[in-house]
């Protein structure tokens, strides 16, 4: 398997932009693709913003920013991305729309390319089921802001190789990021830690055992959380919440993964989070 050195990237949202934007500023050429000019257009406004604010903050000079978005190209057309060493699926959280993309991206790539998904949730093993190289697909879990996180985990599924593995972990290294290698499972580890303990957070809530304020200052000055979990749940957005607490409590099969009733409420009453302007706290 050869050196990862052009990257193609599939999505131009949230995640897509940013991982784009930290290729980019490491040096490698990157290829945003999306469903449509406005999409694309969009990622790259997102990514050239970002940009200015690391060089308002003295984090990145003129030149670099300059020389970061002259890296970046957007497309449309899938056949952009025939030359890429690796490619990313960075496409909403969606079983059958990943599928569609991952097929279309076989067509496309050299025997030698890596691909690979974003998802935070979806079996790494049954994403890679639908390849004809199964072996060299991979997950590659960023976290938001891509920019600004500097972890990412590799999820290795039942078929991903040896070689897939050593140049993902080359890529990640490559890019300034810390991975950390895991196994195919619902949440795999960081979620799987941190979103119990979210839901736990809105138990203690439902329960009246103290207020939201209360619950997050806790945990800020007594775990030295940099945010509280209610505040990060608002920030992740209570529906993406109960959307994997459910792939847990489907995936295990175990009570200690019921998402609690309040969220569900406040899912049903549209109070997502910031997006909303209003979750456990209000963001008028």
């Amino acid at each position: 398997m050869n050196s990862i050195r052009k990257i193609g990237v599939i999505g131009a949202g949230t995640m897509g932009n940013g991982i784009a934007q930290a290729c980019a500023v490491a040096g490698l050429p990157v290829t945003m693709l999306d469903i449509s000019d406005e999409a694309v257009q969009r990622g790259l406004k997102t990514l050239s913003g970002s940009l200015d604010r690391l060089v308002k903050k003295d984090k990145l000079s003129e030149d670099a920013k300059a020389k970061a978005l002259a890296l970046v190209k957007g497309s449309t057309q899938y056949a952009d991305l025939r030359d890429c060493d690796l490619v990313i699926e960075a496409a909403t959280e969606n079983i059958e729309l990943k599928l569609r993309i991952l097929r279309q991206v076989e067509e496309i790539v050299g025997e030698g390319a890596v691909v690979a998904t974003n998802t935070s949730s979806i079996s790494i093993t049954q994403l890679a089921a639908v390849l004809r190289q199964p072996g060299r697909f991979i997950g590659m879990h960023f976290f938001n802001p891509v920019p600004m996180m500097a972890l990412v985990e590799l999820i290795r599924g039942l078929q991903t190789d040896d070689a897939t593995h050593a140049a993902s972990t080359a890529f990640a290294q490559a890019i300034g990021k810390t991975p950390v290698t895991v196994r195919n499972s619902p949440g795999f580890v960081v979620n799987r830690i941190l979103c119990p303990m979210i839901n736990e957070a809105i138990f203690v809530l439902q329960e009246g055992l103290a207020s939201a304020e209360d619950i997050d200052t806790g945990m800020r000055l007594g775990c030295n959380h940099p945010i509280g979990p209610l505040a990060l749940a608002d920030l992740i957005g209570l529906d993406t919440m109960l959307a994997v607490m459910n792939v847990f409590y489907d995936g295990f099969k175990d009570p200690k993964y019921r998402p609690a009733p309040l969220l569900r409420e406040m899912v049903d009453a549209g109070r997502l989070g910031r997006k909303t302007g209003r979750g456990f706290y209000s963001y008028a």
